[in-house]
């Protein structure tokens, strides 16, 4: 058996995803479809594919070239695209005289290719399409005898003589003979092809596909689908060895800043976490790439992360474990084993730092690989003027009426910096507390940069407002800790902390004022107040002398606040 994977199309609807990786590159589990379309032909009895190409040929080229497959795989590139029964005829001298196979790169199927072969050489019919009940597709007429005796075109039948309406699979095994139903080098759909050798007196045999999944990827929304319908059985496997989840529960779970989504996965009494980051739109590194190759580092690291059990890139589908639904922000308004939950996260912090900057891999991270001055400057200072002063205050203020103060901001935040694996966003909602113990979450914008950016993060939190001595003891209390590990200047560190506790609070308010206006995600107001009074706190535990502009601003807002 020789056979063709027809992956020619354009995809347009599946468009702005394809624009960048053709249809057949799409994965799951982090297989291509094109490759499980070719390994599943190899276990069939396959001895020779050839892939009809067009639209970012070479992307599918150098897939190939990169795979080291047991039988023969070739490509034959179409200039212009010749349609399904087109690309079977250009590729006439790529058969032999025995019946081969042609199939869709678009489809997902556990469909039996090998007896399907079979089940044609069985008949002495010149074709076999494989059928499927897929009522949103349903258009190929079948009689009683699993003949096919048309196929509606544009919502209107064919022919009244049938018993039942199907899908085509995309899958179909055709003697060579067929070839000459197909005319040479112009565009021909297949289904003319097929009508045409009806109205000729021939039959065209239905294999009916039975309890065998099937699905074409067409749209984003079958795509995802499909790649659930795969992967969470298996990632509950992974997870659960044993647990046998004939049907699994979805429950959307509330999100936080960002735009990804989040899921609770429950079956046979266990549960996971899935989190959608959007399916992948062109190449580099995105936040998914951090999000699981840091996560695994982590955990391997054994800092307390969720396990990551399985994922798939470009989807940006990845399951978890579930740590639960109750944060540090819920523990501290219970106010119970305050300083006790913290004291424990910071030592956590520690650890995290210093182990998890070893074989730390900086080509992981989606943003920067260090926290340098132009993130300072850029992610943080310009962020606050643009996002909170001009878009949530509409105040007529401008990034360079203060620019001489951040330089000077960024250059103190960096100047004494205990560096190590820096979590970015080490607040109370990304700390999960599961059966008294706390686990981080949210670690994508992980990088290398100061201990003391994470624990200002902590300690500033407007999410819980600890108490100034509060704050100030757990400072001390790090210091303490940290110093066994490393030599630590007191005072050194301590001024580090205090600029890096003002960079962090232009961060937080930059934040809630682009989450506010523009995400529309009005829950965060009410975090500004006290996050505006932690900004003017820090900036007064610095010199007098510096930053003179901005302490006059944030007076001012406090002070236009209160009245």
């Amino acid at each position: 058996m020789k056979a063709m994977i027809l992956a020619a199309g354009l995809g347009t609807r599946l468009l702005p995803f394809t624009e960048f990786t053709p249809k057949p590159l799409f994965t799951i589990s982090g297989r291509s479809l094109l490759d499980i379309i070719i390994q599943s032909l190899q276990s069939a009895g396959c001895k020779a594919v050839i892939i009809n190409t067009h639209h970012l040929y070479k992307e599918i080229d150098s897939f190939l070239a990169s795979q080291q497959y047991a039988i023969p795989v070739c490509t034959r590139y179409e200039p212009l695209i010749l349609g399904t029964a087109g690309a079977i005829k250009n590729a006439a001298d790529f058969w032999d005289n025995q019946p081969f196979m042609v199939i869709n790169s678009d489809i997902v199927t556990d469909i039996d290719l090998r007896e399907v072969y079979d089940f044609h050489l069985s008949h002495n019919h010149q074709a076999t399409l494989v059928l499927h009940d897929c009522a949103e597709f349903n258009n190929v007429l079948v009689d009683k005898n699993n003949f096919i005796t048309g196929i509606e075109a544009q919502g209107k039948e064919a022919n009244l003589d049938y018993l039942r309406k199907l899908t085509f699979t995309g899958i179909q095994v055709l003697d060579p003979e067929i070839l000459e139903f197909i005319p040479d080098g112009i565009f021909s759909g297949s289904v003319g092809v097929y009508r045409k050798l009806i109205l000729s007196g021939k039959k065209v045999k239905a294999y009916i596909s039975k309890k065998y999944y099937w699905k074409d990827i067409g749209t984003p929304e079958r795509y995802k689908e499909t790649v659930f319908d795969k992967m969470a059985p298996e990632a509950f496997k992974r997870a659960f060895p044993g647990c046998l989840c004939k049907k699994i529960e979805c429950s959307k779970l509330k999100g936080d800043g960002s735009d990804r989504k989040w899921h609770r996965l429950t079956a046979a009494g266990q549960s996971l976490v899935m989190v959608d980051h959007g399916i992948r739109k062109e190449p580099g590194t995105f936040e998914i790439d951090s999000f699981v190759l840091i996560g695994r580092h982590l955990y391997d690291k054994r800092i307390p992360a969720p396990k990551i059990y399985l994922h798939d890139t470009f989807s940006g589908i990845v399951f978890l474990e579930d740590l639960g639904d109750v944060n540090l922000q819920a523990k501290v308004k219970e106010g119970k084993k305050i300083l006790s939950y913290y004291k424990s996260i910071i030592k956590l912090l520690i650890k995290m730092s210093i182990f998890g900057a070893k074989q730390f891999d900086r080509s992981w991270t989606c943003q920067t690989p260090y926290y340098n001055k132009e993130v300072i400057l850029e992610n943080e200072c310009r962020y606050f003027v643009d996002a909170f002063l001009r878009r949530y205050l509409k105040l007529n203020i401008c990034y360079d009426d203060f620019e001489d103060e951040f330089i000077l901001l960024a250059d103190k935040a960096l100047e004494f910096s205990v560096n190590g694996f820096m979590h970015r966003d080490f607040q109370s909602r990304n700390i999960m507390i599961k059966d008294g113990k706390p686990y981080f979450i949210d670690f994508q914008g992980g990088r290398t940069g100061p201990i003391q950016y994470d624990l200002a993060s902590l300690l500033i939190d407007p999410y819980v407002a600890l108490p100034r001595h509060v704050q100030h003891q757990l400072l001390d209390y790090c210091i303490d800790k940290l110093s066994p590990h490393i030599h630590i200047d007191r005072k050194k560190f301590c001024l580090c902390y205090n600029y890096c506790a003002i960079t962090r609070n232009l961060q937080i308010l930059g934040a809630f004022g682009y989450l506010s206006r523009v995400k529309g995600k009005t829950y965060f107001e009410q975090f500004i107040p006290a996050a505006t009074e932690s900004l003017k706190y820090n900036l007064s535990a610095v010199e007098d002398t510096q930053f003179p502009r901005l302490k006059l601003t944030i007076s001012k807002i406090t002070e236009s606040k209160s009245d």
